[in-house]
């Protein structure tokens, strides 16, 4: 099999924006009995008494929904690679309530694995960070988040509070993305293929990697370009005229209205997507004054029970080490 893909997708993976725009589809409502089942398993976690960190997927048990937690599962692998699940009454939990439904959910999508040094299961996405720093994690300001991947096979959103104004998510199909540079740009489809610098990799120091790469007939993606100019950087390797021209090339595709997928995520809203096959981003907001109005979201990083095979120079990355341990 060749190590470049040549030819274009077509699975349902390819998605495009203007395609799904008007369809809901990727839209998952829960049910009432979807939201008693939770309700059911958030009395039984809480009945367990454990820590977040020590909780397993049997604390928190979904057998009702265990169907349609496997659908779920194979849309994020085999299907679009993402979805939205909107409805849940969050009016009526605590916030320690959200947290503990969502790791939930997650626990019985994957396995959350940690985000950070510190050993973080459950992130924290809000503006806490100083912008004037190179290595403030962007998603820890309330700047625009350009399109990228997480170390993760797939990543989750819950939409806690929403931001005063702004603040919209953004979904892309890599797929999409490889296919416009097949057909339009194809002189730059070999540079993706070689490796690329990254910083915060859950490695102390920038690990190289591909952008792109073809494995057991699926496509797979790792992006961000401000972690690669950065692990350029640390490395003393700057990029040469043509990758920047590269990288450039495909910022413009991912930032097509034609291509992308935006939504604004509501309170109650989570969204999942595979981290192979789908960049997401964030534009600018503005937060309220009040510090308990401000917009906040949780992140979780799973592990897939189904994740697809990787070649070996394109790793898998599923979060940090244990704390204080080699990653």
């Amino acid at each position: 099999m060749s190590l470049v893909l040549k030819q274009k997708i077509s699975t349902a993976g390819a998605w495009r924006g203007s395609e799904l725009s008007h369809d809901e589809s990727w839209i998952h409502y829960w049910s009432e009995s979807a939201c008693n089942a939770l309700d059911d398993a958030l009395r039984h976690v809480r009945k367990q008494g454990r820590e977040l960190t020590h909780l397993r997927k049997a604390d928190f048990p979904l057998d009702t929904l265990a169907p349609e937690m496997a659908r779920l599962t194979e849309e994020l692998e085999t299907g679009r690679g993402f979805v939205l699940l909107r409805g849940l009454p969050v009016e009526r939990y605590s916030e320690d309530d959200l947290r503990l439904i969502y790791y939930g959910i997650g626990m019985n999508l994957g396995q959350p694995v940690r985000q950070n040094p510190k050993g973080d299961l459950l992130g924290l996405v809000m503006n806490v960070g100083d912008l004037n720093d190179k290595h403030t994690r962007v998603y820890e300001t309330n700047a625009h988040l350009p399109y990228h991947t997480d170390p993760s096979d797939v990543f989750g959103l819950l939409c806690v509070r929403r931001a005063k104004s702004g603040g919209l998510s953004s979904l892309v199909s890599a797929a999409a993305i490889y296919n416009e540079l097949l057909e339009h740009h194809a002189e730059y489809l070999g540079l993706f293929y070689r490796t690329f610098y990254y910083a915060h990799m859950g490695e102390d120091m920038p690990s190289l990697t591909p952008l792109f790469s073809f494995h057991d007939g699926k496509l797979s993606c790792r992006y961000l370009r401000q972690y690669i100019e950065l692990g350029h950087e640390i490395w003393g390797s700057p990029l040469s005229r043509v990758e920047v021209a590269a990288l450039d090339r495909f910022d413009a595709i991912a930032q097509d209205p034609g291509i992308r997928l935006d939504m604004m995520l509501e309170p109650g809203d989570m969204q999942f997507a595979n981290n192979y096959a789908v960049l997401h981003s964030r534009t600018r907001f503005e937060d309220f004054d009040e510090p308990a109005r401000r917009r906040k979201l949780l992140r979780l990083w799973l592990k897939m029970p189904n994740a697809r095979t990787l070649a070996p120079d394109f790793p898998g990355r599923n979060g940090f080490g244990m704390p204080n341990s080699e990653p």
